[in-house]
């Protein structure tokens, strides 16, 4: 770490350990009065930070509330990569948020739908079965892992059912750049409650309707917050095809959501909450517009 360019300026560096990525990541404070994020990875991941950093510089470009891309190289005697990020002062969302007036969890839910659709203008590609392809080939894995991990939940025919019998929606979709872990666990609500962007590890290109399924997370802590970013980012209600799209993708997630708990080591128990809650959303897969937005 000595290495790296500005060493000799940092005054305090604090270990974060927040978060499922496999970075090592710091908070530092320079000579001059700044806070930075420091994200370390071993020299195997130097493309894919590499493209990411590249990335974050262009949706910082569209104006972007968001960690600020600062500086990208190598460090520890070449054997390993950092990514040097301005630091968004503010509490998590997911903390922060829930504490709010129903109102002001809604506003800032319409904000965060219309942050989400700017991101994609980024770049986006048009209809084609490459979605369909893709996400097709990964809801088949989701269901394959499902039935080999060993544990079981209730409902989960009712969840199976959905994804097998839906697939036709993930046809003739375009694609676009997407965040794809966005959600308010990713998002930072700062003193003057503005929203930030934070960890763009996921990004990829989606069909753009896919970059919504962070909801699956958000509207468990904040359903006026998730309520409001649907109509930020549609500027209104939505067309019906997105509720079962997002049903769709929301099902997947969630039947897959016990052997990822499982495979990682942590508690099954949020895993069959996630499930009993997108079965009540959802009146056991009976209708797609779940009971959060109504």
């Amino acid at each position: 770490m000595k290495d790296i360019p500005g060493y000799a300026s940092f005054t305090k560096i604090e270990p974060l350990t927040k978060g499922f990525s496999s970075d090592k990541k710091h908070c530092i404070e320079t000579t001059d009065g700044r806070r930075l994020l420091l994200r370390v990875a071993g020299i195997e991941e130097y493309d894919k930070k590499k493209t990411e950093f590249e990335m974050m510089g262009k949706v910082a470009a569209l104006g972007i509330p968001m960690s600020q891309p600062i500086d990208f190289g190598l460090c520890g005697n070449g054997s390993r990569v950092y990514q040097l990020l301005s630091w968004c002062d503010g509490e998590d969302a997911e903390i922060a948020v829930p504490r709010l007036a129903k109102a002001e969890q809604y506003a800032l839910g319409v904000k965060a739908g219309q942050i989400l659709k700017q991101m994609q203008s980024l770049s986006s590609t048009p209809p084609s079965s490459e979605w369909a392809a893709a996400c097709g080939e990964k809801h088949r894995r989701y269901l394959r892992s499902y039935k080999s991990c060993g544990m079981t939940f209730e409902g989960d025919a009712l969840l199976i059912q959905y994804v097998e019998e839906h697939q036709h929606l993930l046809e003739n979709r375009p694609m676009c750049f997407s965040h794809d872990d966005y959600h308010l666990g990713n998002l930072i609500l700062s003193p003057d409650h503005a929203l930030y962007v934070i960890d763009f590890q996921k990004f990829r290109n989606v069909d753009p309707w896919h970059a919504m399924c962070g909801l699956i997370f958000t509207a468990r802590i904040s359903p006026y917050f998730a309520a409001g970013q649907v109509r930020g980012y549609f500027n209104g209600d939505p067309p019906t095809d997105f509720w079962e799209s997002l049903a769709l993708h929301m099902a997947a997630i969630a039947v897959n959501f016990l052997p990822y708990m499982l495979s990682s080591g942590q508690k099954e128990e949020l895993a069959f909450q996630l499930v009993k809650d997108v079965l009540h959303w959802f009146d056991d897969m009976r209708t797609p517009i779940p009971t959060w937005y109504l």
